[in-house]
């Protein structure tokens, strides 16, 4: 794209634009729209030519919504004549509720129909995302204190969709994101210190591996990760008695199908619970083994495997997390959208069961090169 489009409601520029979005110049061709939607965009060219449709966008959960920036750039950027439409949106991170009316465009078919099923992929996508975060991070605070959450989905779907994700993410109210890619659409960077690979490149020396973490990094808050061999509480008391004040916090990534060592030096203090991945009961005694030896400065990281309910119940047995580091759940689509074309030459005409919404909420977009 040669120019950025600009965005502008009620007079204020504050949309992300087509620029931000580096969409592909194949989308003018139809090249990912159905073909029955290119069919009928050459049909109402053909024969309905002067024809003014009304589509609305609406889905049927209580939601956070997240994508009308990304659809209305979309919009301005592939339409025909897209100063000629008029467009009315809620705006990303807007609660929305069932069938609620998000979006509407009005102007002829032919100048936009043919975008319907990548619109409702761009809202169905990124306000699934944003509700997944919201709903997590509530549930992060469900002990009456507000946890961070990062998003950490780099390693659970194709990599063209971070920053999408990542941006879905900020807007659900994540704390921070893992890659660079997701912090690009409003341009900060990822966040992490080090992977279990930085470990094995030190012989699962714990210790070895954070030293020269800190020595490349130094200006890093050091987050050392503690599973690796298993024994989350005698490595994190070795790196912290290492590193004292220096050591901000641990991590915890345990496997699901694994039991730390703690349980199995220890087989009296196995009881009615399942003592495999990061459980209560292994947080609980990483809290009290660092706050017995002074390091109750050290925060607890907890990931692997965790998910909207997992985190409520942790946060309802008062489990001393401190903050939460979750992926793949956050990226499980939830929420469908739909666009109907609702409005025929100013009269209302849609498929059956189906009716024009108007939602008092929308605001008009202004189109502005």
């Amino acid at each position: 794209m040669e120019k950025e489009i600009s965005l502008k409601l009620d007079g204020k520029i504050d949309r992300l634009t087509n620029k931000t979005f580096k969409f592909d110049e194949r989308i003018k061709e139809g090249w990912f729209s159905a073909v029955y939607f290119l069919k009928t965009k050459e049909i109402a060219q053909k024969k309905c030519e002067n024809n003014e449709v009304i589509m609305q966008f609406f889905q049927k959960d209580h939601a956070v919504l997240c994508g009308t920036d990304e659809a209305i750039a979309l919009i301005h950027t592939f339409s025909e004549n897209p100063e000629s439409l008029e467009i009315h949106s809620l705006k990303d991170g807007d609660k929305i509720s069932p069938f609620e009316t998000v979006l509407t465009i009005k102007g002829p078919y032919q100048s936009f129909g043919y975008l319907e099923g990548i619109i409702d992929g761009i809202l169905a996508r990124r306000t699934s995302v944003a509700t997944n975060v919201y709903k997590v991070v509530k549930a992060a605070r469900t002990s009456g204190t507000q946890k961070p959450v990062m998003f950490m989905g780099d390693r659970d779907d194709h990599y063209t969709q971070q920053a999408g994700d990542g941006y879905a993410a900020f807007i659900g109210g994540s704390t921070a994101q893992a890659t660079h890619a997701m912090n690009e659409w409003w341009g900060k960077t990822g966040m992490g210190t080090m992977p279990h690979a930085l470990i094995q490149l030190f012989e699962g020396d714990v210790v070895s591996a954070s030293k020269a973490y800190k020595e490349v990094y130094p200006d890093d808050e050091l987050m050392v990760l503690v599973d690796y061999n298993n024994d989350v509480i005698t490595d994190s008391l070795k790196v912290a008695h290492e590193f004292k004040d220096e050591l901000k916090g641990v991590r915890l990534d345990t496997s699901n199908n694994m039991v730390d060592k703690y349980f199995l030096r220890n087989e009296h203090l196995m009881g009615p619970f399942d003592p495999r991945g990061v459980n209560p009961e292994l947080i609980f005694a990483l809290r009290e083994a660092l706050d017995d030896e002074g390091f109750n400065h050290v925060k607890i990281i907890a990931s692997g495997g965790f998910t909207e309910d997992k985190i409520r119940r942790f946060e309802k047995q008062h489990v001393p997390v401190d903050i939460y580091g979750v992926g793949r759940s956050l990226l499980d689509i939830k929420v469908g959208f739909t666009g109907d074309s609702v409005m025929l030459n100013g009269q209302p005409e849609s498929k059956f069961g189906r009716q024009y919404r108007p939602n008092a909420r929308l605001e008009k977009v202004h189109y502005q090169k």
